[in-house]
């Protein structure tokens, strides 16, 4: 699906990036998963649809733009996304705090 110019794979629900697995209002964050260079709403769409070769971001790329946000179409880099508190940078949408729980499965730690 084209999302905001960003082709996001997986089973994605609607234009802000929600997915089957996270629908609420909150979740609306695509993953550039770094094994496949391909935007996924979640770890779990990645796993149905990826590359079948899950690798996660090493810290010296955190300056890559890697996360889309689904309301406004922005990339932050690995860093804006972990340290903006849950809220893009440019359009103030909320992220689903929630997403830090699996940040290991992205992002190295």
């Amino acid at each position: 699906m084209q999302i905001k110019g960003h082709t996001v794979r997986g089973k994605v629900l609607d234009e802000e990036t929600r997915c089957a697995h996270y629908h609420s209002e909150i979740d609306r964050i695509a993953i550039n998963f770094y094994c496949c260079g391909t935007y996924y709403p979640c770890y779990e769409c990645h796993e149905e649809d990826g590359c079948g070769n899950p690798g996660v971001w090493p810290t010296e790329m955190f300056g890559e733009k890697a996360v889309l946000c689904g309301a406004c179409g922005y990339e932050l880099t690995v860093s804006e996304y972990l340290t903006c508190g849950s809220k893009c940078l440019t359009c103030s949408a909320l992220f689903n705090p929630g997403c830090s729980l699996h940040k290991n499965l992205y992002f190295q730690t």
